[in-house]
This record gives C-alpha cells, sequence and structure tokens, in this order.
C-alpha cells in the first residue's frame, strides 16, 4: 500500500473510531423509566391532575364464554368504571426483590420495580417491569366474578405500606370487601426471594342463598418498545404474548395476532399465559388440576390483553372457599420460572435450537458456580464446545491446510486451462484425487457446527443473568455493547488473521469479498453485546492457534504435493 494513502487512512479511522464513540454517548442511552407512584390518592392530585399510578379508566375483563362472545355468568368481573371522585390510595409492598403499588379498585397491581435489578447499570433507579403512565402501560389485572355483582370490588386495606423486614422470610397482604352478603379477603403472598406472588380470593358465603365466584386474570400492554433491550443492530428477542397448555407446551402470541382477534379461545387443564420481553417476564398462572378458559383481546385502550378464567365455584351458605393463581413478575430465571408452573421456564426462548442451548446454558451455569465471573465462564466455555468439536474442527484446517500449500499448483492449472472450463474441471478433479482433497472438506465440518454456534448465540442473548454482569477492566456489563468499540476492533483483527492462514480463493472476485468480511463484521459487531463479542474472540484465538499448528504440520509433510514435484 502507498505509503501516503496509509498515513491518510490512519487519521480518518481514528476519526471515524472517536464519531462512533461520541454518537453513543449522545444517542445510545435508554429512555429513564418513571418512579413509583406515590401511594397517596392515585387518581387526581390537589390540583385536580391525575398520578402517574393511577389505573384512569382502566378497562376491565370481559370473559368470553365457550361459544364465542357470550359473558360468562356472573356479569363482568373487570368491567370499565369511572375513577374514584374523592381519590385512592395505592397499596405499596416492599419485599427484597419486589417494589409492588396495588389498586385497592379491584386490587390490580399497576407498577412493578425489581430492586435487584437497576434499570442501567449506573443508574439508581430500579428496572420497572410494570407501570402505568402515559409512556407505557402495563398491568397485571385480577379480579374476582361475583354472581349479583356488577363491576369491580373496592377493597380495603389494613394499611397503605407492607415492607418484608430482615430475618422475615413470607409476607401476607390482605384486602377486605363485602359483597351481597359474602366476606370477601384478597389476599397477596410473597416469600423472600421469590417473584411469584400467590393471589388468593377467601370467600365466607354470611348469606341464605348460594351463590357462584370465578377467579380472572389478565395482563395488559400497550405497544410500547422493549424498555429492556439496548439500542442496536443484531437479533432482538421476542416481545408479545405465550401461552401453555398440556398438549401445546409454549405458544407465541404475537400481538398483531391479538390485535386481528386470530387468538381463540382456549378451555386446557392447567396452563399459563404471560407477557415476554427481553430478560424478563410475567405470568399468571392458574391451578393446574383444574379446567382453565385462555384468551386474548384488546381493551377500550387499544392494549394488548392476555387472560384466564378460573372455572365457576359454587359457595354454598355458611360455607367457605378458597380461589386461587400465581402471579409472576420479575427476570427469566429458570430455576424460579420452573417452580411457578410446568413449562413456564419456556419463556427463556432459546430458539428452534433450545434442544442444544438448554444444555450449554446448564454448563455456563455451573462454570460460573465454580468461577463466580459470567465474562470468565464465557471463555472457559467456549474452550470446551471448541474442545468437543475439535475432531470436527482439525478435518476442515487439514483440508484448507493442504489447498492452501497446494495453492500455485491449482493455480498453475488454471492459467493453462482458464479458456476451457470443463478441461480445467476435468484436470482439477484428478488433481483433487491424485492429492486426496476434498473440496468440501473444509465447509461440511464448518456448517455442522454451525447450529452448536447459533444455540450458543441465543443462550448467551437471552440469559438475564449476564444482564449488568462484569467481566474485567471497562466491560461492566455483558448484555450491553462494548463502550469503546475495543471487543468488536479485536474481533475484526482475529478475523483477518484467520484469513492470513486460509488459502485464497482462486475467483480475484471472491478473494476481494474475503477481504472485505472482517470490516463487515466489525461493524455489525459495534452493537453487539459483549458477552456475545467475548465468545467470538475466544473462537476465533483458538481457531487460529489450531489452524496454525494444523497448517505449519501439513506444510512440512513431504507427502503432500508429492505430485508437483514430478511435473
Amino acid at each position: 500500500m502507498d505509503v501516503k494513502r496509509l498515513l491518510l487512512l490512519i487519521p480518518l479511522a481514528v476519526l471515524a473510531y472517536l464519531l462512533v464513540v461520541q454518537w453513543n454517548q449522545d444517542y445510545g442511552q435508554a429512555p429513564p423509566e418513571p418512579d413509583a407512584p406515590s401511594i397517596v390518592r392515585d387518581s387526581a392530585d390537589q390540583n385536580g391532575s391525575r398520578s402517574s399510578g393511577a389505573p384512569d379508566d382502566e378497562t376491565g375483563l370481559s370473559v368470553p364464554g365457550n361459544a364465542g362472545n357470550a359473558t360468562a355468568p356472573g356479569g363482568d368481573a373487570l368491567a370499565s368504571e369511572a375513577a374514584d371522585s374523592q381519590g385512592r390510595n395505592l397499596i405499596a409492598v416492599n419485599t427484597d426483590v419486589l417494589d409492588l403499588r396495588i389498586d385497592p379498585r379491584g386490587g390490580d397491581v399497576v407498577y412493578a420495580a425489581l430492586p435487584q435489578h437497576q434499570m442501567s447499570n449506573d443508574s439508581e433507579h430500579p428496572f420497572v417491569l410494570l407501570s402505568n403512565n402515559q409512556a407505557r402501560s402495563y398491568v397485571a389485572k385480577s379480579g374476582l366474578q361475583l354472581e349479583g355483582h356488577e363491576g369491580r370490588i373496592v377493597f380495603t386495606p389494613e394499611k397503605t405500606r407492607y415492607r418484608l423486614n430482615k430475618g422475615e422470610d413470607s409476607l401476607s397482604v390482605d384486602l377486605k370487601a363485602t359483597v351481597n352478603g359474602v366476606d370477601i379477603i384478597k389476599r397477596f403472598l410473597f416469600e423472600r426471594d421469590s417473584y411469584a406472588v400467590e393471589v388468593q380470593y377467601l370467600l365466607a358465603n354470611q348469606g341464605n342463598q348460594p351463590v357462584t365466584a370465578r377467579f380472572v386474570g389478565q395482563l395488559a400492554r400497550d405497544n410500547s418498545p422493549d424498555p429492556s433491550t439496548g439500542s442496536g443492530l443484531g437479533m432482538r428477542s421476542y416481545l408479545g404474548a405465550a401461552f401453555s397448555s398440556p398438549e401445546d407446551h409454549y405458544e407465541k402470541i404475537k400481538f398483531d395476532d391479538i390485535q386481528e382477534g386470530k387468538f381463540n379461545n382456549r378451555d386446557v387443564e392447567g396452563g399459563w399465559v404471560a407477557i415476554i420481553q427481553h430478560y424478563f417476564t410475567s405470568a399468571w398462572a392458574p391451578s393446574q388440576n383444574q379446567q382453565n378458559l385462555y384468551y386474548a383481546t384488546t381493551d377500550s385502550r387499544g392494549r394488548n390483553v392476555v387472560a384466564f378464567a378460573g372455572p365457576v365455584q359454587r359457595v354454598d351458605a355458611d360455607s367457605d372457599a378458597t380461589l386461587t393463581a400465581t402471579l409472576y413478575l420479575g427476570p427469566k430465571v429458570q430455576e424460579q420460572l420452573e417452580a411457578v408452573a410446568p413449562y413456564l421456564e419456556l419463556t427463556v426462548d432459546f430458539g428452534w435450537l433450545w434442544f442444544l442451548a438448554n444444555p450449554l446454558f446448564w454448563l455456563l451455569d455451573k462454570i460460573h458456580d465454580l468461577i463466580g465471573n459470567w465474562g470468565w465462564s464465557i471463555v472457559v466455555l467456549t474452550i470446551v464446545v471448541k474442545l468437543v468439536l475439535f475432531p470436527l474442527s482439525a478435518k476442515a484446517y487439514k483440508s484448507m491446510a493442504r489447498m492452501r500449500k497446494l495453492g500455485p499448483e491449482m493455480q498453475r492449472l488454471k492459467e493453462q486451462y482458464g479458456d476451457d472450463r470443463q478441461k480445467m474441471s476435468q484436470e482439477m478433479m484428478k488433481f483433487y484425487q491424485k492429492e486426496k482433497i476434498n473440496p468440501l472438506g473444509g465447509c461440511l465440518p464448518i456448517l455442522i457446527q454451525m447450529p452448536v454456534f447459533i444455540a450458543l448465540y441465543w443462550m448467551l442473548l437471552e440469559s438475564v443473568e449476564l444482564r449488568h454482569a462484569p467481566f474485567i477492566l471497562w466491560i461492566d456489563d455483558l448484555s450491553m455493547k462494548d463502550p469503546y468499540f475495543i471487543l468488536p476492533i479485536l474481533m475484526g483483527i482475529s478475523m483477518f488473521v484467520q484469513q492470513l492462514l486460509n488459502p485464497t480463493p482462486p475467483d480475484p472476485t471472491q478473494a476481494k469479498i474475503m477481504k472485505m468480511l472482517p470490516i463487515i463484521f466489525t461493524f455489525f459487531f459495534l452493537w453487539f453485546p459483549a458477552g456475545l463479542v467475548i465468545y467470538w474472540i475466544v473462537n476465533n484465538t483458538i481457531s487460529i492457534l489450531q489452524q496454525w499448528v494444523i497448517t505449519r504440520h501439513i506444510e512440512k509433510d513431504p507427502s503432500v504435493g508429492k505430485g508437483m514435484k514430478t511435473r
């Protein structure tokens, strides 16, 4: 390369790098999440304006009957109702892992923050999963469909603030009401270190007539972007709803399908329904030994709604009954999800190669138990995977090394028979047979390994354990891109070094394209999570060492290219 051109390209490259870093600082930050709503007067403040936590004309759940649009017995348990003109106090509940606000009208969870997961790595604010304001509307609703009662039940709490104190393993929050002679306690049960909330309706029929009751649970979310996914290029995690039944363990329900009414009502035993985003999920899991109705719809605010309705239960006079379901609000941690309901762990969506990704994550988790650092765990996991696939890699590298050593003879044949393609192909095939070269020998083993690498990619992309997990030096969040783009540049350099060990393609156009690949891949990897880039750097580095050793061995092998000397 001309020295003057090199001197010009170096400052241009440095300038481009600085521009990308500055653009990342100016535009790469996620918008701040709102603070928790006040527990005082959620419907109107002293000036008459609405608070950030107010339900604001919450639309209820019309429970469809099995025959389409028919309303289930007992009326609309979560019907639309105007806000209380006097205002209502939101109930604050704090555990070690959850910060919730519960609306006493209906007992809906209108705000949920996760204190152990920050909004961003340099933020003091917890990640907000549920919120109901102008920026985003995402709530978990639950209602009691009680015979003879229309609309929402307005509960009375014992107090407006509950906290799981140190030394306590559980917390119970009771909301009370009496409707048509039925004493109702809506109880929220919290456990330490758990994102699962058991929601119970305890009914005591003090009247003279039997009544029927039904538990209805709903998740309602608008189409706002996923706040847990950073800006950048690359594959995006699924944002939408999901449903599970004994027959279909994990069925995605896209928001577009909900808006178009494409999800048919399902009446199944057990099951669950969820709304999924990157790293976090909310889910309703009713009792697994009962028949539950699942459905999806939209409300008057245009939100996507997925819900379940439990079976109608009869409560005789002077009798008691308990209706129960579990609400999960938190990160997609497989152990906790498995404990809530069967197959709920599938919300950790590793894609169609889940059967490979699951054991890879299991191994990564075990390595982390020993090392204690997720970054070094990725390094060790990559080494283990490369060792397991070494026989396939060695075969590919041997084939490429032989082609590299025999490159001059292949070029000579091309020049000799360049005008006669048929003759050149015949001579090439003879040459391959004589030198025991398989032209596809370097490709097939790599193609066989690709499913493993794709599964590893999705496993690293979906694992909430990597979110805000530090590595070394400036890498303090393996789930986010390198702020200085040093790792992607190192990855590009490793790809370039790898190309130097590969045989030069005989086609000049193909050779130029191959030279451009490190630059193209570097550009795309600028916005990839650091954990994924670390994997590629380690993978490329090990591949370079393997390829260098095998190439050196082939070049020293006198039996390779023996026919070249006889020509």
